[in-house]
């Protein structure tokens, strides 16, 4: 059938049987966890070079510093009033709903959350996470995956490699031909999406199961509404602001999305959507700054979860905050939430942190969001890919850096897609 070679429609019956299995034969569904952490691995191996690699043949071909200041300068300022509005949506929806009012906290099923707390030694020291940004060995931040310091040397290698002008041409010829290598491999490890989506999903099942989230299911479908309307609504307006159909974009995106929901990890489809953003108008350069940015600094999905999460524990614990005092939490995760994919342990230690410097809710309540954290972080992957696609678009319009024949060109074929989908289904019919 022409329609099961379809990447979408592998990765969504993946997802489905994976589903199928965790309920069906949980034990078989937790063993499923070292096929899709490999997946995972095998997209993490490529993405340092990629990003360093797009990022230099970026700011090389741009020539032009001040366009790269411009571009980063509006890409950082996006990011942080759109995660703030984030922020503050999450804030007026846990305060609407209470979903953490009238649970007792010693009747939830709860995990071991000593590493995530201050004491466990794992809470942020934010002097020693500005001064790592910088590596110590070029080696050794392409070795870790650090994409923070493999951004800050990429930049500085785009910025001397522009600065050579004629007698860097031969390098960044030599660049570009390695870069298609680069891609040419993720070509060859998407095709293994669904493998990985099925290992994902079939493990998260059969390990949590349904039946102990039930109690959680309240704060679960407050932060999943939180995130379609800020989709819908907040996303919709920047969009239309901007001339961009988001229900376009949702579309032309949709593989990426299926992916990202099976996996729960937005970085496994960074390679494809940096190409996919370039496919859609944006050019090379600003693709190659702000999509790997973004991952750092455009979370908007973890923003609206961390906002959630520290007001639905103030319920649980039944502690009253002030206007004063989620103003204060708002201006805390507006620094901490920055820190969320760069740091082992991710929003676990980004919100310990924030509870620490709150001092007036107990660290251990974040016990019982281990378990229904894996449950939400599809959502926030999601969000937050969405989210930096959008950031890209608006970036590149923002600075005359969008093609619009090639995204008119983009829709085209996506709708020739559709229609050859549509043939194919009628013709499996008939027959």
């Amino acid at each position: 059938m022409k329609l099961l070679k379809n990447l979408t429609v592998q990765v969504l019956l993946a997802i489905v049987i994976g589903v199928i299995v965790g309920l069906v034969w949980p034990n078989v569904g937790k063993e499923m966890k070292p096929l899709g952490d490999t997946f995972i691995n095998a997209v993490k191996m490529v993405i340092a070079p990629i990003i360093f690699l797009t990022i230099a043949l970026g700011i090389a071909k741009m020539g032009d510093m001040k366009k790269v200041g411009k571009v980063g300068g509006k890409a950082l300022i996006y990011f942080e009033i759109v995660t703030t509005i984030a922020l503050v949506i999450g804030l007026i929806v846990v305060n609407l709903v209470k979903p953490g009012a009238g649970l007792n906290y010693d009747e939830l099923e709860k995990g071991d959350v000593s590493k995530y707390t201050a004491e466990g030694g794992a809470s942020i020291n934010w002097i020693e996470f500005v001064t790592q940004i910088v590596p110590s060995n070029m080696v050794d931040a392409f070795a870790k995956g650090d994409i923070l310091q493999v951004l800050f040397f990429s930049i500085l290698f785009g910025v001397g490699l522009a600065a050579l002008g004629e007698k860097g041409k031969i390098v960044i010829e030599f660049l570009d031909k390695l870069s298609l290598v680069f891609f040419k491999i993720i070509g060859y490890v998407m095709r293994a999406a669904p493998i990985g989506a099925f290992a994902a999903m079939a493990y998260t099942i059969g390990h949590y199961g349904l039946t102990s989230l039930v109690p959680l299911g309240k704060l679960m479908m407050s932060v999943y509404i939180t995130m379609f309307l800020f989709i819908f609504i907040i996303l919709n307006i920047i969009c239309k602001m901007n001339g961009i159909s988001l229900w376009k974009y949702l579309k032309f995106i949709k593989d990426e999305l299926l992916i990202v929901l099976g996996t729960s990890s937005s970085e496994s489809v960074l390679p494809r959507m940096m190409e996919k953003m370039e496919r859609y108008g944006a050019s090379k350069s600003v693709v190659g700054l702000v999509i790997p940015t973004g991952y750092s600094f455009n979370l908007d999905g973890t923003s609206i979860y961390l906002s959630m999460a520290v007001v639905f524990l103030a319920q649980v614990f039944g502690v009253d905050l002030t206007i004063g005092q989620q103003i204060t939490v708002i201006l805390i995760l507006m620094l901490t939430s920055k820190g969320a994919a760069a740091v082992t342990g991710g929003g676990f230690i980004v919100l310990a942190s924030t509870l620490a410097a709150l001092q007036i809710i107990p660290l251990e309540g974040l016990a019982l969001l281990l378990g229904v954290d894996r449950f939400m972080s599809e959502g926030r992957a999601i969000v937050n890919l969405i989210g930096n696609g959008i950031a890209t678009l608006v970036v590149a319009k923002s600075v005359n850096e969008f093609d619009e024949s090639k995204h008119q060109e983009a829709i085209k074929e996506m709708k020739a897609l559709k229609n050859a989908g549509q043939s194919a289904v009628l013709n499996t019919t008939i027959k």
